[in-house]
């Protein structure tokens, strides 16, 4: 399959690499590395690189970025990081990437664990990452041509364990290759309208 990876630089995107790499090809996207370049809280941009790669058959997005703090600190704009960016970017990448897309290709995109196990200083990523998951499903009943859509709801990895730890106390942290296999579940089988949470 001509897999696009959008994320492709970080951890999970890396770790997708490593899984599926030796069976597909591989379309690493990056903001500024990889064989592409995009910004997904732009539409233009997203089309950009839809028009350069072309036709395809998988399409994974490991990518978006939203905000932490406190919630007496949030305010529209701190909200705006994570709904323009990790939720519309991935909504678009669906909505204006179905137009390239052979029949039959699957999207997965990437929400997380604080969609359903929240913690301080998480309200806008939850909400951001329950969006995510919310859209996979209802998009999987209206996706013509075949199209099949799933989003991946990863916990804490243990490679971000140094950054982000104190955050998830309590939380069972899992590595990234493990959270790789529920992008392959979903880029090569046949499910669709799924999340797969990585505990």
């Amino acid at each position: 399959m001509k897999i696009i990876l959008v994320g492709a630089s970080g951890t999970i995107g890396q770790a997708i690499e490593r899984e599926l790499g030796e069976r597909h090809q591989i379309i690493r996207v990056g903001r500024s590395s990889g064989e592409y370049q995009v910004d997904i809280s732009d539409t233009a941009s997203i089309r950009r690189l839809f028009e350069q790669i072309g036709p395809f058959d998988a399409l994974i997005s490991a990518a978006g970025n939203a905000h932490f703090g406190a919630l007496e600190e949030l305010g529209e704009q701190e909200f705006a990081v994570g709904l323009n960016d990790k939720l519309m970017g991935q909504v678009n990448l669906v909505l204006i990437g179905r137009e390239f897309a052979n029949d039959g290709a699957s999207f997965t995109l990437t929400s997380g664990i604080l969609s359903e196990d929240p913690i301080r200083y998480g309200a806008a990523v939850s909400t951001v990452n329950a969006a995510v998951d919310a859209f996979a499903r209802a998009a999987a009943i209206e996706l013509p041509r075949g199209l099949r859509i799933n989003a991946v709801s990863p916990t804490i990895l243990e490679e971000s364990l140094p950054a982000y730890g104190p955050y998830f106390r309590g939380f069972k942290a899992v590595p990234a290759a493990t959270v790789a296999l529920a992008y392959a579940k979903s880029a090569e089988g046949l499910q669709t309208g799924q999340v797969y949470r990585v505990l």
